[in-house]
């Protein structure tokens, strides 16, 4: 009877109501509306449900699963889900036996802090300059003599039982080199190697002109690594510019993205945080930075402002330009927390867009 009196009274109000009649009405027929339907309250689990259905069924006619080719992998359960990270932003000179004893310091001084994983500046045992590239290289394949700077890394680490992202170093390898990164285990061993994708080649007329490609080679292959404190992609410098690159590692199932960098003063106010908060940010991953410290007389003067960034594009700890050592903490629960917060992953548009790994795609 009630709902039969409600649809009577709606039909012969709303039959001769003008617009401005139909406004007048709504709180009437709001109240009276409420008075006639059953008064129980709905179950919040069928509003759930219904409301998840319907998620559901947007999300399959979006196809977010093919929005990265081959599928996205999730991020493998890490080792431990908090620990420290330490970066030392350093100073460097033109005394290559000086900035390797400096850096074993730096990284003792680290992990005497309660750092278990440890990241190093791009080209920490050499000037940055294509004149010193050749003459500071190392056959880090050879390792040994060949190669004192990972030398030192994979001792210290193994002597420390930590992880060491070993920031850069020119290496040498047959007539090239290339601008690389060594990541290293507790037990000392070398876990990847890094050579930088993404050439620093630019000209910003009277600011800043940098050529890489006039000596160095570009790496031919993205690098992600599982360790003792979670599985890490690394990039180096100018390869944080590129998405793609951040966006294959966090489709890896990475936890972290680790990029030793040496952004300069021109682009270094700009765009140094900025980028690191956008990787960070559209990929809902930890992303950590090490600079060396800013050397004003040096040929190339960089920015520093070594940083960690959150999964939520949080910058959680950072510095100015001279040398330090930031500790902060790393807490992967938050990834997932922040992945629940903004579902990006189930949002994507797979029928409009997708990110192709070439290699994984190749290995099948």
């Amino acid at each position: 009877m009630k709902s039969a009196a409600l649809s009577a009274l709606l039909s012969s109000t709303l039959s001769y109501a003008s617009p401005l009649h139909l406004n007048l009405f709504r709180p009437a027929t709001a109240v009276l509306c409420r008075s006639l339907l059953p008064t129980s309250t709905p179950n919040p689990f069928h509003t759930q449900l219904r409301t998840a259905k319907i998620s559901a069924s947007m999300s399959s006619s979006f196809k977010p699963e093919q929005a990265r080719v081959p599928p996205a992998i999730p991020p493998p359960t890490p080792p431990l889900s908090k620990f420290k990270i330490g970066m030392c932003q350093l100073s460097v000179t033109a005394d290559k036996e000086r900035n390797i004893a400096h850096a074993r310091k730096a990284i003792e001084e680290a992990a005497e802090k309660g750092a278990q994983l440890v990241l190093l500046p791009e080209i920490w045992n050499s000037p940055y300059s294509n004149d010193s590239f050749p003459v500071y290289a190392e056959d880090i394949d050879a390792g040994g003599d060949a190669s004192p700077s990972t030398a030192m890394l994979s001792e210290v680490s193994h002597a420390l039982k930590i992880t060491i992202v070993g920031g850069s170093i020119p290496e040498r390898c047959g007539d090239k080199l290339y601008n690389t990164c060594c990541v290293f285990g507790s037990d000392g061993k070398l876990k990847a190697k890094h050579r930088k994708i993404h050439l620093f080649d630019i000209n910003i007329p009277g600011k800043i002109t940098f050529m890489e490609s006039k000596t160095l080679t570009a790496g031919g292959s993205p690098t992600i690594v599982d360790t003792e404190v979670g599985r890490i992609g690394i990039g180096i410098c100018y390869d944080i510019r590129f998405s793609e690159l951040a966006m294959l590692y966090a489709a890896r199932g990475a936890h972290l993205i680790c990029y030793p960098g040496a952004f300069n003063m021109t682009t270094g106010p700009l765009h140094w945080e900025l980028l690191q908060r956008a990787r960070a940010a559209d990929n809902q991953l930890y992303v950590a930075t090490c600079s060396p410290a800013r050397d004003a007389g040096a040929g190339y003067v960089a920015w520093g402002h070594s940083t960690l960034v959150g999964p939520f594009g949080e910058v959680l700890a950072t510095t100015e330009h001279e040398e330090a050592i930031i500790i902060s903490e790393i807490d992967y629960s938050l990834i997932e927390l922040r992945r629940t917060n903004l579902p990006l992953l189930n949002q994507r548009r797979g029928d409009l867009y997708q990110l192709v790994d070439v290699q994984r795609l190749d290995s099948q």
